[in-house]
């Protein structure tokens, strides 16, 4: 197994595939020395073996990208090297365009969509803290199927479902609304008790699920009231990994989570204005 892109996701799969036997390759751009995950009030050292050179990588089985959307191009040399016709790419990230991420890399291998429901937060020194979440979702099928049985008793449990697209438009939702006004607001998930708050929330994810059943998602008003639901059980100090990104000066991910609700909603001739509002906003927070 190969993890590209090593932030808090990748720590969180790296800690999970060792505790069922799988000793993971790390691909990241630099060493990360002492790397640890910091959960249920436990320091777990994480000892993997760290790859920032392509040309040092070998075929893995199972290469699992955890970047974000907008690092998937910077990844190709890796995919060179660690794809064959028996490998398996799991994209593990934010939106509903995990297939064309996947286009330009995939090569011979085989390609499984995923979806985590997993907050973490990297923190100084190579640590990871593991805020909540164990859930991740995968396209059902041989691939998703041998997926799940990889990471059984990991720690994590791998739900698989049949209409994966109506699944990315639901965790879409949960990232609509709560990652760009953290973001913006530079506010953990308390300032989403706010009554004015949850208005606009309300407004962002209502435009987003039209877009979403325009696109052929299965969404229904309940699958709003959920997501609000959902706002509502995070602790106040919980965060965004759009809001840690900013806080840490890191690029956001504006256009897999904001920009393509504006963008599906302008092809498919459906209104997104308070979206459009928050994706000019949160390019326009962006470190230069």
């Amino acid at each position: 197994m190969a993890i590209v892109g090593f932030g808090s996701l990748g720590t969180v799969f790296a800690h999970a595939a060792r505790q069922v036997g799988i000793d993971p390759v790390v691909c990241a751009r630099s060493p990360l020395p002492g790397l640890a995950l910091r959960m249920d009030g436990r320091r777990h050292p994480v000892p993997v073996r760290v790859l920032t050179d392509p040309d040092a990588a070998t075929p893995a089985d199972w290469v699992l990208l955890t970047t974000k959307a907008h690092d998937c191009a910077s990844t190709a040399p890796w995919m060179r090297r660690l794809l064959h016709s028996g490998s398996t790419l799991v994209v593990l990230q934010n939106g509903v365009e995990h297939a064309d991420h996947a286009r330009d890399l995939i090569g011979p291998a085989a390609f499984l969509p995923g979806l985590v429901y997993i907050a973490a937060e990297r923190l100084t020194g190579g640590e990871v803290r593991h805020r909540r979440g164990q859930d991740v979702v995968v396209a059902a099928g041989p691939a998703g199927a041998a997926f799940a049985t990889l990471f059984a008793d990991s720690g994590l449990t791998v739900h698989q479902v049949p209409d994966f697209t109506t699944a990315a438009w639901r965790k879409l939702l949960g990232n609509a609304a709560a990652n760009p006004i953290t973001a913006l607001t530079l506010r953990r998930m308390e300032v989403m008790d706010t009554s004015d708050v949850r208005d606009l929330a309300d407004q962002v994810l209502h435009e987003a699920a039209a877009v979403g059943r325009a696109a052929g998602a299965d969404l229904t008003p309940a699958d709003i009231e959920a997501t609000l639901a959902f706002y509502q059980g995070f602790d106040a100090t919980d965060g965004t990994s759009m809001l840690y990104d900013r806080l840490a000066g890191r690029p956001l991910e504006t256009d897999p989570i904001t920009g393509v609700i504006v963008r599906l909603g302008r092809t498919l001739g459906v209104p997104t204005p308070v979206n459009d509002i928050l994706r000019v906003l949160t390019e326009a927070a962006a470190p230069a």
